[in-house]
């Protein structure tokens, strides 16, 4: 509830006033339990009594009239939300007041959770870094999100809600920071012993101090190859800020298919190698259908000659 991102921002919107509708319903209710059970207790001998009372529909129309607007307002808003803050749609503004253009091209980040840390992979720039994310402010951030062993959960609160990193899959959060700062991500899913430790810090700076940071990492040195991965990978708790100046090109696709150790298929090609194989096998299918073959020939005939000689005879 303390945005520093627009999404985030809209969020903690969403949840105010879904709070201050229910409140509607819960403070009366709470304030009519008190108030019975203290004006008709045992002691009040002047309270009135009728028990053949059993109907009032002014009451009726309350009890139920009031539940039901606020249902339907909780779920227009909710629906109108669901779409405007679905984390795979591209961003249309960077805040209230400033719209962004349709044929905007956003920065991506490539995000992979780890057993207990996290890597993050800047494409664009060819750095990465391990357990330090740093992106410009007022800048729209596309994250694509994986992780290496067990399900995981990425979650900046300052920029927006958490996202699920699954093994094999690649999600996205479309987001944007609009106040510099240092925050805290860490994940949301409970993944193991480590858990506890698998936080980072999240740095918005100005376009000019991230492109100084960039070159900074770059002059740094160090690449992310193949093998340091596979190092990386490996169960760990409470790792230090590591910056890479390169990176091994189409990384980050090979962690998503499986396939980042020599040797290994990737999954994407065992499957690009299946629909193939399906396709040939559903081809050859139709085409056996479609060829006709001396016995068929012969026995269309002979069902020819049994129904010519059935309608003779009739």
């Amino acid at each position: 509830m303390n945005p520093a991102g627009d999404v985030a921002s809209q969020q903690a919107h969403l949840v105010t006033i879904s709070t201050l509708l229910m409140l509607l319903i819960i403070v009366p209710v709470i304030a009519l339990t008190v108030l019975f059970a203290w004006r008709y207790r045992k002691g009040n001998t002047n309270a009135k009594y009728t028990p053949d009372w059993d109907h009032s529909t002014q009451l009726e129309l309350v009890i139920w009239g009031a539940p039901l607007m606020i249902i339907i307002v909780l779920g227009l808003l909710t629906w109108i939300s669901t779409h405007l803050l679905d984390p795979y749609r591209p961003l249309s503004r960077i805040d209230e007041k400033r719209p962004l253009a349709a044929d905007h091209k956003p920065m991506v980040v490539q995000v992979v959770a780890m057993d207990w840390k996290w890597l993050f992979i800047y494409p664009e720039q060819g750095i990465a870094t391990v357990n330090e994310l740093v992106t410009p402010i007022d800048t729209p951030i596309r994250f694509k999100i994986t992780a290496s062993t067990v399900m995981n959960s990425f979650y900046i609160p300052a920029l927006a809600g958490q996202i699920y990193a699954m093994p094999g899959m690649d999600t996205t959060l479309n987001a944007v920071l609009n106040k510099p700062g240092t925050y805290d991500g860490f994940s949301a899913n409970y993944s193991g012993a480590g858990f506890s430790h698998m936080r980072f810090k999240y740095h918005g700076m100005s376009t000019a101090d991230f492109e100084a940071w960039v070159a900074k990492t770059k002059a740094g040195g160090g690449t992310l190859n193949r093998a340091d991965y596979l190092a990386l990978e490996k169960p760990s708790e409470r790792e230090p800020v590591r910056r890479y100046g390169a990176v091994e090109n189409e990384l980050y696709t090979a962690i998503i298919n499986r396939c980042v150790e020599p040797g290994s298929t990737c999954a994407n090609q065992t499957m690009a190698a299946d629909a193939a194989r399906l396709r040939a096998i559903a081809a050859k299918k139709e085409m056996e259908a479609r060829i006709c073959t001396p016995s068929d020939t012969y026995a269309e005939a002979k069902q020819d000659v049994a129904l010519a000689s059935t309608s003779r005879k009739n």
